[in-house]
């Protein structure tokens, strides 16, 4: 009898910061224990309430570096001037050899080099908020930003809208309850029209 291969698929959530993204990514994550998530790398610094292994796997920049000339990402980008982020390949080798397949929480430039490596092991949705004022309204509310890092955000959202019809799925996340039901019924539906042994 022969043993079949577990063929991992990956999701791809991206978005401006502040549409929704991470709200989805958790949710889906809490109600599926197919998936596994992809923990990124950054140069950040870490926020209070993260923790380093769950959140991000945070390095200094020397490190980060260091681990691209090594190979070791799948992906990285210079998002803002001296802040890295980027995907470990052994992140992605983890989760699928756990038999579960992956989601990714990205930004769009990372997103899109994703989608060009895996092209259709993976399905990429864009996470749009109903406008850019909503979102404005939203990364204030957060109270987590100072007015320089703010507008760099701004400017950032701007360039990034740009790109939402470069994905496979634009899910518009202006009620959350109907998005998160959206967002369950492309999980489903990509699975079951690849991997029907779940």
């Amino acid at each position: 009898m022969s043993v079949e291969r577990f063929e991992g698929k990956m999701f791809i959530f991206t978005a401006p910061s502040g549409a929704g993204k991470t709200t989805i990514v958790r949710h889906l994550l809490e109600k599926y224990d197919f998936l596994g998530f992809s923990i990124s790398a950054t140069t950040r610094a870490k926020r209070d309430y993260e923790t380093d292994g769950k959140d991000y796997y945070f390095m200094s920049v020397e490190t980060f570096k260091e681990r691209v000339a090594n190979g070791d990402f799948v992906e990285w980008e210079e998002v803002y001037h001296g802040q890295f982020y980027g995907k470990l390949k052994s992140e992605v080798e983890r989760i699928w050899a756990a038999g579960k397949h992956l989601v990714f929480d990205i930004d769009v430039r990372g997103a899109q080099n994703l989608k060009k490596i895996y092209t259709n092991k993976c399905m990429s949705v864009f996470v749009r908020p109903p406008s850019v004022q909503v979102l404005i309204q939203r990364l204030i509310q957060r109270n987590t930003e100072t007015a320089e890092s703010l507008e760099k955000r701004l400017n950032k959202v701007k360039r990034e809208m740009v790109f939402e019809n470069t994905f496979d799925i634009v899910l518009v996340n202006d009620l959350l309850e109907i998005s998160l039901k959206e967002a369950e019924h492309i999980i489903s539906t990509f699975i079951l029209g690849f991997a029907k042994k779940i």
